[in-house]
């Protein structure tokens, strides 16, 4: 169903999509598919609906936003099944998802009270400065499959503590968890209008946002060359525009590290998700004199993960979306063992027994990476991980920003003085230091370069949802 207006409804046309599970292709779901005018009308609706939500206290707006959050904390068991059933991530990691999820909307809840203005000295006695900020109006939200939760609400709560409205795409991969977060908005009371949800094809979805002078801001998660073909598009209205793009993320390790510790960190990053996350560590640099202990290392680690059903106990990789990923894994691998690289452990396809109906790649170790190889120029996005070395500090840097991508990249050494020096030089917008999980609902989430443009969480996030207003007085004097 679509929820528009307040109100669940079928598509105009009466047009549905399967929803089907990764993991065994079973199909799980039959949702709407909206036709333009679907779409149109939830633009309409967000754009009645914004003056009296603009109005409102941020005291109000917290109100709403913390009942959502409490409506989804209690349902966390049911919404985890959801998710893994819709994308194939284990159980735990789902349950993980959702905890990130609900400090999004607390985390917003509480920012909408510190939305503040500024008084500016005035150049004359006569005169007095004032800036406000205001909501910026109706925004289109345009959310990813690998997070079909989290990334909802952390483009909704911002939108909706700073006031605007606003009509939210989700991936037809996870229709049915967008499905869940609007029923928890729907029960929270959330006015009619405020909050809309329309899925189905881009043309009839993303393509009416575009078009439309009522929406004035475009937020996005997905691909740099979708990313790209959006920030053309909205040059024609000129809208407000915030890209989460793809990552290339290195993951350096210099002799001074803990190798235990990297390790650990490496498939924690590289892993999660079957490898299917922006932040993900996509290239290991491995300082020369500790290639060998760290790769020995990893391969042991590895062996003790369980690839399966994320229903099933135990389980730590799941399955990779659809069949057009599973065959970049094996692209990846098949490319980089003809460049010269060593299989440490998987690099094979599973389909058959429990695998057969799924699309499951074995959790992949190579050794002896270089950069003529695709894997280092192009993003995976499945569970293989190459392994690269260097000799020096600047090499390392050198190749980590050699990419036209600049979105997370991690860095393990216990020297102090290094940690600055290397981070500062990465071009990443997000630098993990010894940290191989550094996302939280607090702190800016963005990249530099073909990664994107602004920044969401923290009190950044809020920031391109808000337009300044300067307000200039003329005094009697």
């Amino acid at each position: 169903m679509l929820y528009i207006d307040g109100t669940w409804q079928s598509a105009e046309s009466g047009d549905t999509f399967l929803v089907r599970n990764p993991a065994t292709g079973e199909t799980i779901g039959e949702v709407a598919s909206a036709a333009e005018r679907d779409t149109e009308r939830a633009i309409a609706a967000a754009q009645a609906a914004f003056p009296q939500w603009a109005k409102l206290t941020a005291k109000e707006r917290y109100g709403y936003l913390k009942r959502v959050a409490e409506i989804l904390r209690g349902r966390t068991e049911q919404l985890a099944e959801v998710i893994t059933r819709e994308m194939g991530k284990p159980l735990a990691e789902a349950k993980g998802e959702i905890g990130l999820a609900i400090d999004y909307l607390d985390w917003y809840g509480e920012e909408a009270k510190r939305i503040y203005g500024d008084t500016i000295p005035a150049s004359a006695p006569d005169k007095r400065i004032i800036v406000t900020r205001q909501p910026i109006g109706v925004v289109g939200a345009i959310t990813p499959w690998n997070f079909p939760i989290a990334m909802i609400t952390r483009k909704l709560a911002p939108a909706l503590a700073a006031g605007c409205t606003v009509v939210l795409k989700p991936a037809s991969a996870t229709p049915l968890t967008a499905i869940e977060v609007f029923k928890a908005i729907d029960e929270a009371g959330v006015p009619k209008g405020v909050a809309n949800l329309v899925h189905g094809k881009p043309a009839a979805t993303v393509g009416p946002m575009m078009n439309s002078p009522i929406v004035r801001k475009i937020t996005f998660t997905g691909s740099t060359e979708i990313g790209k073909e959006l920030y053309r598009q909205a040059a024609d209205t000129l809208k407000k525009v915030s890209l989460e793009l793809g990552g290339h993320a290195p993951f350096i390790v210099f002799a001074d590290a803990d190798l235990e510790r990297a390790a650990a960190g490496a498939i924690a990053s590289k892993f999660r998700n079957a490898g299917q996350t922006c932040v993900c560590t996509n290239r290991i640099y491995v300082q020369q004199e500790v290639v060998e202990p760290f790769s020995r290392i990893m391969a042991e680690k590895m062996k003790q993960l369980k690839v399966g059903n994320g229903l099933e106990a135990g389980v730590n990789i799941g399955p990779l979306i659809n069949r057009q990923a599973l065959e970049k894994a094996r692209e990846h691998v098949e490319d980089a063992v003809q460049k010269g690289a060593t299989i440490i452990c998987g690099g094979h396809v599973l389909d058959s027994g429990e695998f057969a109906n799924g699309y499951f790649f074995a959790p992949t170790v190579l050794a002896h990476a270089t950069h003529e190889m695709k894997i280092a120029r192009e993003e995976t996005f499945g569970p293989v991980a190459p392994i690269f070395s260097f000799s020096t500090e600047e090499e390392a840097i050198r190749l980590a920003n050699d990419t036209a991508y600049g979105l997370a990249s991690y860095v393990f050494t216990r020297d102090g003085s290094r940690m600055f020096r290397v981070a500062e030089a990465l071009e990443y917008g997000i630098v993990g230091i010894n940290d191989p999980m550094p996302t939280v609902a607090q702190a800016p989430f963005g990249g530099v370069k073909e990664s994107g443009i602004g920044r969401e969480g923290g009190k950044y996030g809020i920031e391109d949802y808000l337009e300044y207003k300067f307000l200039s007085f003329q005094l009697e004097m």
